[in-house]
C-alpha cells in the first residue's frame, strides 16, 4: 500500500538540511531502484523553484510500503529527522487515483 509521509520542518533549520541532505536522498534513490517511490520533494518557503536562504517549510514523500508501521519505521529513521530538521512528521495512508 502507499503511504504519505508528510514532514514539517523546524524554523531555522535549513543549515541542518544541509548537512543530512545526501544521507536523505541515498535513502530516497534505494526506494526509487525497488520501484516503491511515486514522488518525494520539499516545500519551498517561498514561491519559487529554489528559495535560496529562505530555504524550506517540510517535505513530502510518497512510496509504498508493506504496512502503516514499516512506513513509520521508515520515516522515523530519516536523516533529516535524526539531524533535527523536522519538528513533526506524520504518516498515512494514501490512495493514488491520479494519475491512472
Amino acid at each position: 500500500m502507499l503511504y504519505a509521509i508528510l514532514c514539517e520542518d523546524r524554523p531555522g533549520s535549513l543549515e541542518m538540511r544541509k548537512g543530512a541532505r545526501p544521507a536523505h536522498l541515498q535513502r530516497l534513490d534505494r526506494l526509487q531502484d525497488e520501484g516503491r517511490l511515486v514522488l518525494a520533494g520539499p516545500h519551498p518557503a517561498i514561491d519559487c523553484e529554489d528559495p535560496g536562504e529562505a530555504g524550506f517549510t517540510g517535505s513530502l514523500i510518497v512510496a509504498e510500503f508493506p504496512s502503516l508501521e514499516d512506513a513509520q519505521r521508515w520515516a522515523d529513521e530519516d536523516p533529516y529527522g535524526r539531524a533535527g530538521v523536522y519538528a513533526r512528521v506524520v504518516v498515512k495512508p494514501f490512495r493514488q487515483v491520479y494519475p491512472k
